[in-house]
């Protein structure tokens, strides 16, 4: 093979070409990003529309009630797991005789 004829220079060609092809279809296979020349990404970018921005804003603003909601039961529970049982038996029992003295 004499190493000067085009014919060489045109399979490099073909080699690096075909190793690009076949690197951007493992990436595309497994999900990876798919990259330019230089390393660089080619992210899609997708303008979201009005209303979807809408839906996504309600979305967070229920969660975040809901959010606030499980954190204040979640003190409640708090309050009574660290609660002493002396001051619980207290209070039940000063409840029991609020509850005689009334009848």
């Amino acid at each position: 093979m004499d190493w000067g004829s085009p014919f060489f220079v045109i399979a490099i060609i073909a080699i690096c070409g075909a190793i690009a092809i076949a690197k951007n279809w493992i990436q595309a296979k497994h999900g990876y990003p798919l990259t330019d020349d230089w390393g660089g990404g080619k992210a899609v970018h997708r303008v979201e529309s009005k209303r979807e921005v809408e839906l996504l804003t309600s979305e967070n603003e229920k969660l975040r009630g809901q959010v606030s909601r499980l954190e204040e039961r979640l003190s409640v529970l708090e309050r009574i797991a660290t609660d002493p049982s002396k001051r619980l038996s207290d209070e039940i029992d000063s409840l029991r005789d609020l509850n005689k003295e009334t009848r």
